[in-house]
C-alpha cells in the first residue's frame, strides 16, 4: 500500500535543502508518495518576522547548518544571492520579492508537471551547496531544471501565464500548513501529523512502519 506525505518545504530554507536528499531516498526506497507543496518563507509570510528574533539566531542556525552537513557529506554555504531581499542587520524585508517569488512559482509548476522533488533537489543545491556564486545568473538554473528533467523557458511561460492561480496554489499550501498544526519548514505530514524539521525524518520513518511502510520492489 502506498503511503502519502505532504512536504511543505521553502528555496530560502537551508534545512529544507538538508532534507531533501533523504526524503528522495525514501521516496526511492519505499512504496511512499511525496506531494511537495512550496511554500514562501517565515520571513515573507509573517510580517516583522526577524524583528521579532534573537540576534543570536541567525549565527546558531548557521553554525547548526554547517555540522548537520557535514555529518550527512553534504556541502553548504550562504547563498548569493540570498532568496530573500532583506537587510539582515535590521530584519527589514523588502516588498518586492522577485527571487523567491519566481522560485516559489517555479517550484509549484514543477510539482504539476510531476517533477516537484527533482526540481528542488536540484536547484536547492545550486543555491545552498556554496558552489555557486550568482545562482539567478547565466544558465546555472537552466541547467538545474534540465537535470531535474524540465525545461526552464517552459515553466516561466507557464508562471508568467498563470501566475495567479500558482499563487493561490501556494497561499492553499499555506492554510494547509497551518491547519495541521505548523508553521515552519520543512514540515512532512503523514495522516495529518506533522513532522517539523530535517532531524524528524527518522520519526516520520518509525511512524510509517507502523502503517505498514514497505520497500518498493527492487529497491
Amino acid at each position: 500500500m502506498t503511503l502519502h506525505v505532504e512536504v511543505f518545504w521553502s528555496f530560502r530554507s537551508p534545512y529544507s535543502y538538508l532534507a531533501t536528499p533523504r526524503l528522495a531516498q525514501i521516496e526511492a526506497e519505499y512504496d511512499v508518495e511525496l506531494q511537495i507543496r512550496p511554500v514562501y518563507p517565515l520571513a515573507v509570510r509573517v510580517d516583522g518576522f526577524f524583528k521579532r528574533q534573537d540576534k543570536r539566531w541567525p549565527m546558531y542556525v548557521a553554525r547548526d547548518c554547517f555540522r548537520t552537513a557535514q555529518m550527512l557529506g553534504m556541502t553548504f554555504g550562504p547563498p548569493r544571492p540570498d532568496p530573500i531581499v532583506m537587510d539582515m542587520a535590521t530584519g527589514e524585508v523588502a516588498k518586492e520579492q522577485p527571487y523567491i517569488r519566481r522560485l516559489t512559482h517555479l517550484g509549484q509548476a514543477a510539482v504539476e508537471k510531476g517533477r516537484g522533488l527533482p526540481f528542488i533537489l536540484e536547484v536547492s543545491h545550486l543555491i545552498w551547496s556554496g558552489q555557486v556564486q550568482g545562482w539567478n545568473e547565466g544558465d546555472h538554473l537552466a541547467r538545474a531544471t534540465e537535470r531535474a528533467g524540465l525545461d526552464l523557458p517552459e515553466l516561466d511561460r507557464t508562471v508568467e501565464a498563470e501566475g495567479e492561480r500558482l499563487e493561490a496554489t501556494i497561499q492553499a499550501s499555506h492554510a494547509r500548513l497551518e491547519e495541521v498544526g505548523h508553521w515552519g519548514v520543512p514540515t512532512m505530514v503523514f495522516k495529518d501529523e506533522p513532522f517539523f524539521g530535517q532531524d524528524r525524518i527518522e520519526t516520520l520513518l518509525w511512524r510509517m512502519r507502523q502503517h505498514g511502510l514497505t520497500e518498493r520492489a527492487g529497491a
